[in-house]
């Protein structure tokens, strides 16, 4: 069933060197496919609460889904009542989608469950793995969906995982990790160059004036620039964008 290609070690040694998320997530989903999960969602949020995972805008998503797949998955707001996004939100490792579903059998069938199976069904998303990632940070959860391809059993999906989840599960690891380095920006949310540096000056602890003289600019124009920077961000204060800037590893970015 599968078809590996590449050596975990070379894969390992491309992973952490990769120097954005585009070319890593290319490569990593092809390594992926090599073992029957053609199909991977990675969904990251820094800003979990006790009662929310955050503002959808501001997780940092990768998918090589359809977009149909993804419009009504994410988009939709399904991926709130899937069974492996509530069992991630409060555990950490690897389960198979047939165990998840077996221990939540019992969960009355509401209408957006019944709707996230109907979806499911109909595009193929049906026998995988879920990694939930460890974190320090109990504002940070990550995950990653592994699904397997459309003709794929349960029993198969199992049986590979049985002989190279050990190995899948620290290649996924890296790559979370790997992840967590990278500069990310959401759709319409990245900073300018004069954004970013204005927000530098300002987790440095300068004055509007300091920066001022610092950039070569007038106040008014610095202001412009965090104004601007904010709204980007959509967040309410400079602190706040100095914050989810940092989170998201759009500040301090070594110029290509």
């Amino acid at each position: 069933m599968t078809k590996k290609s590449k050596n975990i070690l070379d894969y390992l040694h491309f992973a952490t060197h990769a120097p954005n998320l585009e070319e890593l997530w290319a490569e990593h989903t092809s390594f992926m496919a090599g073992y029957g999960f053609d199909r991977l969602i990675y969904g990251c949020t820094m800003f979990k609460t006790q009662t929310s995972l955050g503002d959808p805008d501001d997780f940092v998503i990768l998918t090589n889904h359809d977009p149909a797949y993804v419009h009504e998955f994410m988009d939709g707001g399904l991926f709130l009542h899937a069974p492996m996004t509530t069992w991630a939100a409060r555990s950490e490792g690897a389960a198979s989608w047939r165990k998840i579903r077996e221990v939540m059998a019992d969960v009355p069938a509401t209408p957006d469950l019944i709707r996230l199976n109907d979806v499911n069904q109909r595009m193929g998303v049906l026998q995988g793995y879920t990694i939930s990632f460890k974190s320090v940070s109990s504002r940070i959860k990550a995950l990653i969906s592994l699904c397997g391809e459309a003709q794929m059993s349960a029993e198969e999906v199992d049986a590979v995982w049985r002989e190279h989840g050990y190995d899948l599960i620290l290649v996924n690891n890296v790559v979370h990790l790997k992840i967590l380095s990278l500069p990310y920006a959401p759709p319409n949310r990245s900073l300018t160059k004069r954004q970013r540096e204005a927000l530098q000056w300002v987790s440095d602890g300068k004055t509007t004036q300091d920066i001022a003289m610092l950039m070569g600019l007038t106040a008014a124009t610095v202001e412009k620039h965090l104004r601007l920077a904010r709204d980007s961000l959509s967040v309410e204060t400079t602190a706040q964008a100095v914050m989810k800037a940092s989170l998201h590893n759009q500040m301090y970015i070594l110029e290509t």
